[in-house]
């Protein structure tokens, strides 16, 4: 039977996970880098959040009543973000990871959203090739960061739980160094008492929903970085993703014994402003 694509539902959640699992083990095992879903668990758990999750849209690939793959795209924000894209491994170099890609790129246009954004592995040359065919355009290096909680502060720069109040000054920030906000990310991460804000001078210059592979953080300076990095009770997922051309930034965590997992990258489709500002992006941009 052909290959169909069909929006994904909750009885798909195991037969994803299972698949989000195995085919990030593939590559990663391929490569001798550690695995981002450590367990099948793990993965089947980050599945049935994203199906159940209203600001999310899933696709599955189906043939003869089996799940090939899966993708996600992230809906919350002006700027979409995709993954995690998925393909058994026993049926890659198929055409299914292209037809999955461009099932939420359509999404994502009908929509108009004013862009897509990923982030890829840097050893895996077959994703990087697809997504470049496919309009995404390379726009930045990040190094995943873990290890140790630092427990560092910084003169001057006051770390607190984000508050409702705080929400209004979060998004004026993002849309400072990014150009447009992420209101709904900052308003849940908030509700479930992750985010963080950093108070200097008497006023708010940096905040982040989470340190945290699915968390993103967005700063005036390197300091508001820092500051709230060394305030992490935990990295949470495999770890943090941090530009690696901030090299003020990168030296700091080396220097305080965060080690670098690997190497990944930023891509984009649509709009992209370079941002003006410090910040560390999510697994999904």
């Amino acid at each position: 039977m052909a290959v169909a694509i069909r929006p994904v539902g909750p009885a798909d959640a195991a037969e994803c996970g299972l698949i989000i699992h195995d085919a990030f083990a593939a590559i990663a095992d391929q490569h001798n880098f550690p695995r981002d879903f450590p367990s099948v668990e793990v993965a089947t758990g980050v599945a049935s959040m994203l199906i159940a999750a209203p600001g999310f849209y899933g696709v599955v690939a189906e043939e003869d009543g089996h799940i090939l793959g899966s993708n996600f795209l992230d809906e919350r924000s002006p700027i979409a973000g995709v993954g995690p894209i998925t393909v058994d491994p026993a049926v890659q170099s198929r055409g299914t990871g292209r037809r999955l890609m461009e099932a939420v790129i359509d999404r994502a246009r009908a929509r108009k959203l004013a862009g897509i954004r990923l982030v890829q592995d840097g050893y895996h040359n077959r994703s990087l090739s697809l997504y470049t065919k496919l309009g995404f355009a390379t726009r930045e290096p990040l190094s995943l960061m873990q290890g140790p909680p630092l427990d560092a502060s910084l003169s001057g720069y006051a770390v607190r739980p984000a508050t409702t109040e705080d929400a209004g000054w979060c998004n004026a920030l993002c849309r400072r160094v990014h150009g447009f906000e992420r209101s709904s990310e900052v308003t849940e991460a908030i509700a479930g008492n992750t985010a963080m804000v950093i108070e200097h001078l008497g006023r708010i210059t940096g905040y982040t929903t989470q340190i945290a592979f699915f968390g993103h953080t967005v700063g005036e300076t390197n300091d508001d970085l820092k500051a709230l990095i060394g305030a992490a009770p935990a990295f949470g997922g495999p770890g943090f993703l941090l530009p690696t051309r901030n090299h003020d930034v990168f030296r700091w965590c080396l220097e305080r014994g965060l080690r670098l997992v690997k190497q990944t990258t930023l891509m984009s489709i649509g709009l992209y402003n370079e941002p003006a500002g410090a910040w560390l992006p999510s697994v999904l941009y």
